[in-house]
């Protein structure tokens, strides 16, 4: 949920709304009248506000505000929820040694999480109108790091092995590309995100009428790919596409030879998938909406879930 909650910040342009950076007292948003108005001078200065939000009055600052506040708590709540529970089995001495390193993880990359946030939002306060999308998607990759720990743990506990067989290493190699392409596709997301590349060229299949859009080379060398918001959308598209057709291809093969438990979770991998393509070309044939496009990476978020739960029953994780 707090990645979605992030993606909506994105999407409603409030990542910017409070400009400074406190830990432990930023959690209480302004309780005076006084308070709200320092911090809306304090918005008033950055380039974003004299351009993307020129003229914005203090009723509509303050709907910015709540939502960059409620992704600011949410991951100040991830913290607590993974910090005080550990303390807690750790103090007991109730964690396995083979599964310390691994819990304790969580807590720290939470916390380095917090900081690269603050990392990213400062990109944007001086000389630009919005953060760079570059930090925008180490963030979100860091936040699919810890979802993925976390979800791998999950998924691997209580795993005696008994009964159990590895699956081949062709089917492993498979679920693990597999799982690796969606985190591909859902960073390639976040540079759309990243460079409002989502509310250009809202057709499909084609882009200006064009399978490869005029404008695709626009930039220079490398950096091309991820600052020029025609080449940003264009690649997301055919990771997308690339990523669902190879969803279905592997859900097809593993009908006839993979494990049931395999064949379980391919099949629903491929309806999520199918859920995904259709919010995805819904999102950008309607110009990226803030709700839809939330949805859209719920979707994304539920897409990488199940193939992280098969990547175990792949290879049948012991802790």
């Amino acid at each position: 949920m707090t990645i979605a909650v992030g993606g909506a910040t994105r999407l409603t342009e409030s990542g910017l709304s409070i400009t400074e950076w406190k830990p432990v007292t930023g959690v209480l948003p302004p309780m005076s009248a006084a308070s709200w108005q320092r911090a809306y001078e304090q918005y008033l200065v950055i380039p974003e506000a004299r351009t993307v939000h020129a003229g914005i009055t203090q009723a509509q600052f303050k709907t910015l505000y709540w939502w960059e506040w409620a992704h600011r708590l949410a991951g100040r709540l991830v913290g607590i929820v993974v910090a005080l529970p550990f303390l807690w089995f750790w103090r007991r001495g109730w964690i396995a040694s083979a599964l310390f390193p691994r819990l304790l993880s969580l807590p720290l990359l939470v916390g380095a999480q917090g900081a690269l946030g603050w990392y990213m939002v400062r990109s944007g306060l001086a000389d630009r109108t919005s953060v760079s999308p570059y930090r925008l998607v180490a963030h979100l990759s860091l936040a699919l790091l810890i979802f993925g720990i976390a979800v791998w743990t999950a998924a691997a506990l209580g795993r005696s092995g008994a009964g159990r067989l590895r699956a081949p290493g062709t089917v492993r190699a498979v679920v693990f590309v597999l799982t690796a392409g969606v985190v591909l596709t859902m960073m390639s997301g976040g540079f759309v995100a990243g460079l409002d590349a989502g509310r250009i060229f809202n057709e499909f299949p084609l882009m200006g009428g064009q399978l490869v859009p005029a404008g695709y080379s626009a930039g220079t060398g490398v950096r091309n790919l991820f600052e020029n918001p025609i080449a940003a959308q264009f690649n997301h598209r055919v990771l997308a596409v690339l990523l669902a057709l190879s969803v279905w291809s592997v859900w097809l093969v593993s009908e006839r030879r993979w494990t049931a438990n395999l064949r379980r979770w391919m099949r629903l991998a491929a309806v999520v998938a199918l859920l995904q393509v259709g919010l995805g070309i819904a999102t950008l044939l309607l110009a990226a909406p803030a709700v839809l496009a939330a949805v859209h990476q719920l979707g994304a978020v539920a897409l990488l879930t199940v193939m992280l739960v098969a990547s175990v029953d792949a290879v049948d994780a012991r802790i």
